[in-house]
């Protein structure tokens, strides 16, 4: 009977509802977006795999409204409500098949290009500049931001560890190797976001090809185990990282490109059985695209965030690459000091050090003591200001007493 009543078109559907409030689930909320038609399949399934997701579909838009997408929540608190809500929100407005950490920022849409205007903004005001590094983590993203479907890689390989996801964290899965179709698209991907960041105002990119992320799962024969043009030989396997660093030239010029490489040791899983090889192709690609500035993070044996006894490999790439060579990682205001008076570098770079210290620059000037980062990694990774902008600067008593 009910499948005569869905055939002649009297029924759409059947189906069980849950008494949620006799399960315990005392708070629900219909939430709304506005989804571009291309990324409807896309950001539906990442809506549906949230647990507290009970029912999600697609509806027409009318002049008065707007919004294509509808997600009923439930869960125990109003609080929790909210947050699935603003959870979902923040995931659906990044490339999902690139971007797999929670809460992280993208630069996909209109909106976000309207959000990062008031960021520049504020540097700008501050007589500051801002570059983009773009992202996209490969194999490093999990099922579940992609609808249950397989990460994409460069070759189908499974990373170590653990993944973090909506619902705490979980083992990485095998990813899927990327066609030759996948990888123009990608190129694409970073080409439009390229795009998006001139228009949301900031000064530059930087290709993010590091730290066992997707650039560097195809530049590193552990995770590349291509036969094609993308893979084998050291040259093939910087292709993708030619092919990527001339969408965004196309886009910015030279002068205002610039990439990220950690050619020394095991990062994620992602190793290299001859780095000097592979890396040394890689900043010749660099010097050849006349790239603004190359950053390489070389971690050394008593590393504090990662550490290897593979040998630097900057001392090879500063032979090969002409231009601004900035190192990073675990550098003090002394040892940045005389690699950059011995040449062995134009610039050293910061990061974690910069969120314990936003007046970083300060107490390097002053001698003062680095504060440390504190709650880590927890604090890293949160959604709030807690360990990013609640680190306070030195007091002028402070500066005094170092004075």
């Amino acid at each position: 009977m009910a499948a005569n009543f869905q055939d002649r078109g009297i029924m759409r559907r059947f189906s069980a509802v849950l008494h949620h409030r006799r399960a315990g689930f005392h708070s629900n909320a219909m939430a709304v977006w506005n989804v571009p038609p291309e990324r409807s399949i896309e950001v539906g399934n990442t809506m549906a795999q949230s647990r507290w997701v009970t029912h999600c579909y697609e509806r027409p838009t009318f002049p008065d409204w707007q919004y294509t997408h509808f997600t009923m929540i439930h869960a125990t608190t109003d609080a929790t409500c909210e947050d699935v809500a603003k959870d979902i929100s923040e995931a659906t407005g990044i490339s999902v098949e690139g971007l797999g950490w929670p809460a992280a920022p993208g630069i996909w849409s209109d909106e976000q290009v309207e959000g990062w205007k008031q960021v520049t903004q504020a540097v700008h005001d501050e007589g500051g500049l801002i570059v983009l590094q773009m992202w996209h983590m490969g194999r490093l993203v999990h099922p579940d931001f992609l609808g249950g479907n397989p990460p994409v890689s460069a070759s189908a390989t499974t990373a170590p560890g653990h993944a973090h996801t909506f619902e705490g964290r979980k083992d990485y899965e095998q990813a899927r190797a990327a066609t030759v179709e996948d990888i123009a698209r990608i190129v694409e991907d970073y080409r439009k976001a390229a795009e998006n960041a001139k228009k949301a105002g900031f000064d530059g990119v930087q290709l993010h090809a590091a730290n066992g992320y997707l650039i560097d799962q195809f530049l590193r024969d552990s995770t590349n185990l291509r036969e094609d043009e993308y893979g084998g030989s050291a040259e093939n396997r910087t292709r993708i990282l030619r092919e990527v660093l001339t969408a965004l030239i196309d886009v910015w010029g030279k002068d205002r490109v610039g990439v990220r490489l950690s050619p020394n040791g095991e990062t994620q899983g992602c190793d290299d059985s001859d780095p000097a090889t592979t890396f040394g192709a890689a900043a010749k690609v660099v010097e050849e695209l006349g790239v603004a500035f190359l950053e390489l993070r070389e971690p050394g044996p008593d590393g504090t965030f990662g550490s290897t006894d593979v040998p630097k490999q900057s001392p090879l790439i500063r032979k090969i690459y002409s231009g601004t060579l900035v190192l990073n990682s675990d550098y003090s205001a002394a040892e940045a000091v005389a690699d950059i008076d011995a040449g062995r570098a134009d610039a050293i770079s910061w990061g974690r050090d910069f969120i314990a210290n936003p007046d970083l620059p300060e107490r390097f000037k002053l001698g003062a003591d680095i504060a440390p980062n504190v709650d880590v990694p927890r604090s890293w990774y949160g959604k709030g200001p807690h360990g990013y902008i609640d680190y306070p600067k030195l007091t002028d008593e402070d500066q005094a007493a170092v004075g």
